[in-house]
């Protein structure tokens, strides 16, 4: 097996990095106060575009580059916990590699060279991939998953794995085998989840783009609590093969028509890169099929025509996001957006809401044990339309009832490309709240406490539910912070495997918004 460390034994070992601080090839001093004069002070802000370009235009090394990210990391890492396996002599290795390789004329892929970061559900090859569950501790897997290899051949220096929750299931990200990572933001916050490790890492500059996968938010959720973007492509569009789950021995299976896999980043150019790197068929699709990435609708801000909605009253967003939500809508109409605010007529958001729910239960009874199924068929509710009830019928309905709430998220996909036959794009909130306190209260028993009252737990779904419900691509991007300081996302959902719509019309309003800068604490 590779040489790698987890997090603690990179903390506790820190002195036998001491080369990261000088680097030859450069003679650049890792902490000094004086630095080369082209690079600026917020070199590990930059994106990963920007952080390619400067390697291949040969004013930082890859070697450089990686060597200040992992000081960096030896630096905020004790803070925030976002990375569980830290592959450092293999990330030096790969840097050395690019640079022979560029001193040659041989340039990689579009990321040669670039530090990155793989959610730790992805396979790397001869790293332990756990997904946080304990069981796979000493699961050390021999081949990489498809858009790990992927984003190799396009160069990329893989820094290591970042953290989740346990088999991906919350909205935290926290485990027994590596601890709770924390919000750059505000430590006692959540980054979200299940992607979190990596959102955490991006706002605190120790990576430079991230590989994420997304069902229920676990993409768009840390992107909106962390203040980066994120997108969650059209279904299937980036290949899941080599993710956990299933289990490592489990049989193969399609997908749920739910998950997908895609990226986190500090910029919408590099969503659309990494998309453009791990997206299309792999064999023996890859046979007969070809792929490419279509170029967003439109190219002037002013020619985009979209629906919005803020709020639900069943599903209110919090007092502490609204304000911002507002203005930045006054703000894109000023800037000449046609917007108006509405539910498509065929759409009805609380009936799709429940049929996502559905799904969701249904697809995670498949790994439920005899014995719980059976409990839910006792379940007795007054309302019908409850989750509880909803969550029971999910578990014991016969395979045939599944078939036909199958048939209709299949029919809610049309009714969204007939509605983008004259739209370009909708807008809703990402959540209900923004960042929330660590809890460590079973997720059946969790309350949000906010500033508007006490919020179920489950109400987290909600606003994610649409895009994925019909395998439509959506982008999250940050839009301020709420009064406590913390950011806030809007997602734009887009047509369907038209994914750059979304991250082109995100970049188009985040540069009339100008951004929300950095965590004060790793600026």
């Amino acid at each position: 097996m590779k040489s790698n460390l987890t997090r603690r034994a990179f903390v506790k070992n820190a002195s036998a990095f001491a080369a990261i601080s000088i680097i030859t090839n450069h003679r650049f001093v890792a902490g000094a106060t004086s630095r080369r004069p082209d690079l600026n002070e917020d070199i590990h802000y930059k994106s990963a575009t920007d952080a390619a370009r400067l390697i291949l235009d040969k004013k930082i090394s890859s070697e450089e580059l990686t060597r200040l990210i992992l000081a960096r990391i030896e630096k905020v890492e004790p803070k925030i916990n976002a990375i569980n396996v830290l592959l450092a002599d293999e990330a030096v290795a790969r840097a050395k590699e690019a640079d022979i390789a560029l001193g040659k004329g041989k340039v990689y892929g579009p990321l040669h060279g670039v530090p990155i970061t793989v959610k730790d559900t992805f396979r790397i090859r001869d790293v332990v991939t756990s997904v946080g569950n304990p069981d796979l501790a000493n699961y050390v897997p021999d081949h990489d998953a498809v858009s790990v290899a992927r984003l190799r051949r396009s160069g990329a220096v893989i820094l290591g794995n970042s953290n989740v929750p346990y088999m991906l299931d919350d909205h935290q990200s926290h485990n027994e085998l590596y601890g709770r990572t924390n919000n750059p933001w505000n430590l006692g916050h959540s980054p979200g989840g299940s992607t979190g490790g990596g959102a955490a890492a991006l706002a605190a500059g120790i990576s430079y783009l991230s590989l994420g996968s997304d069902t229920a938010g676990s993409i768009r959720v840390p992107a909106h609590f962390c203040g980066v973007f994120g997108h969650k492509p059209t279904l299937e569009l980036v290949p899941k093969q080599g993710q956990i789950p299933p289990l490592p021995g489990a049989l193969p299976y399609r997908s749920n028509g739910l998950s997908v896999a895609g990226p986190l980043a500090r910029s919408v150019d590099d969503l659309k890169l990494l998309l453009e790197v791990c997206g299309g068929p792999v064999h023996p699709e890859a046979i007969a099929y070809s792929w490419k990435l279509p170029e967003a609708r439109k190219t002037n801000l002013k020619d985009y025509k979209v629906k919005y909605v803020l709020n639900n009253e069943r599903f209110p967003v919090s007092s502490e996001m609204l304000p911002s939500m507002e203005t930045a809508i006054k703000e894109f109409r000023k800037a000449g957006v046609d917007l108006e605010e509405g539910w498509p007529p065929e759409i009805k958001p609380e009936e799709l809401f429940h049929l996502y729910m559905y799904l969701i239960y249904a697809s995670a009874s498949k790994g439920a044990a005899a014995v719980e199924i059976e409990a839910f068929r006792s379940v007795r509710v007054e309302d019908a339309s409850s989750l509880k009830a909803i969550k029971a019928k999910a578990y014991t309905d016969p395979h045939k009832y599944f078939i036909e709430k199958d048939k209709t998220r299949l029919n809610v996909r049309a009714l969204w490309q007939k509605y983008f036959e004259d739209y370009d794009a909708f807008i809703i909130p990402t959540a209900i709240v923004p960042a929330y306190p660590h809890s460590s209260v079973p997720w059946d028993k969790r309350i949000l406490n906010t500033s508007d009252g006490k919020r179920n737990y489950d109400d987290m779904f909600f606003w994610i539910s649409f895009a994925t419900l019909a395998g439509l691509p959506a982008t999250v991007f940050p839009i301020g912070l709420s009064p406590s300081g913390l950011p806030i996302g809007l997602q734009i959902i887009g047509p369907y495997l038209e994914d750059v719509t979304p991250i082109r019309l995100a970049g188009l309003l985040s540069e009339v918004l100008g951004g929300i800068g950095h965590p004060e604490a790793f600026g």
